[in-house]
This record gives C-alpha cells, structure tokens and sequence, in this order.
C-alpha cells in the first residue's frame, strides 16, 4: 500500500474504501460520506435506525476496509459500566489484582443499541470518546489508536429505550441513518439470501491502521475563508435564537461541525471548505444537538425542519478557496 502523503491521495483511498464497503452492505455513497466524516474528524457516529438496516455490517466492513480490529458491544439494560470498560480481577496466585479489558479497547467499537441501557452505563463511554482512554481503580488505561465509536440508537418512540444524555450526544460528531434500501436494494437482499450456504460479503483492507493516523490528521491541512467560517457560526448562533429551540449548538459543537466540514473537503480531494460543505454536513451535525422547547415537543415539531429553516434562513457566501 502506497503512502497517503497528500489530500488527494487520502481522497483516492478513501473512495477505494467506500466502493469495497458499497461491494459489501446495501447503502448510498452518502449515508458512507457521512460517516467517513466523522471518522476523519477525529470524532463518533451515532446511527438511528430501526433493527435490521445492516449497521452491524457496515461497522465491520468499514473495520475490514480500513485493517483495524472491531469489537461490537450489545447495550442492554442490565449492562454495567465494567462490562464496557473492564474491570480489576484479583489474580490468587499472583496475589494481586490486574486489569481485564474491556471491549471498547479496540480501534473500531459499535456500541449497538446504546440507548437500551441507561444513562450511567450510556456515560461509561464519555472518557474513552473524548480523552481515548478509561480510569478503572484509579488507573488510567490508553485504548487504541486510532478510536473510534459507532453507537446505534433505536427511534426513542420505542418500548423499553432510554434518551442518550445532552452531555453524550454531544460527544457524537454525526448522528445520521442509513434507512431502508430502495426496491433494487431489497431484491439485491433476497437474491443474496437465494443461497444458504453463502457467507457474509468480507471485505479486503484499502489502507493500514497507520494509514488510518494519517487520513485523521490531514483535515488540519485543510483552510477555511473568512466568510466561509461566518458562515459557520452563523448558522450555529442562529440555532441558539430559534423561537423553538431551549438548548441549541453549543460550543463544543462548533469545533466539531468545523472538523466535520474540514473532513468532508477531504473526502473530496480539496484543501479548503467551501459552503457546500457546510450545508451539507449541517443536518447530521447540528440535529442532534438541538434541544427543543416543551411547546415544540407537544406539537411534534422536527429538528431536522429546524436546521432546514436555519439552512434557508442563512445567507450562503460565494463559493472560493481558503486564504493563504
């Protein structure tokens, strides 16, 4: 495998990644934009989807794609923070106690259904997402890198769920879906499924784990105009003054929408950000982090159509390239 040395070489291996995923989950390219992005934002992914979209699959063909060791952690409501983390075995013969791992020490976890525990075993999480590390008795243990989550949540209509605290949504650089495939898609599932004895699709790797460092650090390379980056926080100080709207994007969110839009300049070979990146990339970053009024909750109004407003609401600077 070649150096990634540049952004259109990252660009060039990062589309190589998403076909080999496309050869083995049934998805659009931008549902794997999107969470490419937030891979390459040195940040999370938190999905919605209803069971049986293939979120489980995408996160191990991505981990096969990209050579880096998987481990999918199932929520549910007896879990406890230990089970995640690790925990202190006391060892008789050695008459000591050592550390045994946890599941999130691996490069790519999937935190499947994450909302189905409650909200301490949820925060478990916080540390290892944030700081790339877990304290159990009062040591700190380094995970992997690189770290990276991919937390699924059920819609929180259903039965038996609990709401993702406003501390850890934040913490997700994206939240997207990958919804149900279209009517090709769908035959595309049966005919695969024609044959019993065929195996899951696999996935050859594109890139080292090393490789993986390196594609997360080149978004620093990217460059952003001064209007451009206006633009930004306009859109985000807007969120804020919304009639609808108790809690919007906080500070910490801007940092990571600013991150999410360098990302996808990546993904597409450009060393600047320009307004459609971040019109693009403001749904599954801003979205979730709304936190809407008692009266908007009543009347079932959707964050999504709220973004969508401030997106229309917002002058769009002339699309150029980034200041020298």
């Amino acid at each position: 495998m070649d150096a990634i040395q540049d952004i259109e070489t990252a660009a060039e291996s990062i589309t190589t990644v998403i076909d080999r995923i496309r050869d083995a989950v049934i998805t659009d390219r931008q549902f794997l934009e999107t969470v490419t992005t937030g891979l390459l934002a040195r940040g999370h992914v938190l999905l919605e989807d209803v069971p049986g979209t293939g979120k489980t699959l995408t996160a191990i063909a991505l981990a096969e794609a990209l050579d880096l060791e998987f481990n999918r952690i199932q929520f549910t409501p007896d879990l406890l923070p230990s089970d995640i983390t690790g925990s202190q075995i006391y060892n008789e013969q050695a008459g000591e106690f050592r550390f045994q791992r946890g599941p999130v020490f691996a490069n790519i976890v999937l935190a499947d259904e994450i909302n189905r525990a409650p909200p301490k075993t949820q925060s478990a999480l916080l540390e290892a997402m944030d700081e790339g590390q877990v304290s159990v008795g009062g040591t700190t243990y380094e995970l992997p890198d690189p770290f990276f989550v991919i937390a699924t949540q059920n819609p929180i209509e259903q039965e038996g769920t609990f709401r993702l605290p406003e501390a850890q949504r934040d913490r997700f650089v994206v939240k997207t879906s990958i919804g149900y495939p279209d009517r090709s898609g769908e035959i595309e599932l049966i005919t695969r499924r024609e044959n019993r004895t065929t195996q899951m699709p696999t996935v050859d790797p594109v890139v080292t784990a090393e490789q993986v460092t390196t594609l997360r650090q080149l978004p620093e390379q990217v460059g952003i105009k001064a209007e451009v980056k206006g633009y930004l926080v306009d859109l985000v100080r807007a969120s804020r003054e919304d009639s609808r709207v108790d809690v919007g994007v906080s500070p910490r969110g801007v940092q990571r929408f600013f991150e999410a839009a360098r990302g996808r300049a990546v993904i597409h070979g450009r060393s600047y950000v320009t307004p459609d990146d971040i019109k693009t990339i403001a749904p599954p970053v801003m979205t979730h982090r709304l936190v809407l009024t008692s009266e908007a909750d009543i009347k079932d109004v959707d964050a999504t159509d709220i973004v969508a407003d401030l997106l229309d609401s917002i002058e769009v600077p002339a699309a150029t390239a980034a200041d020298d």
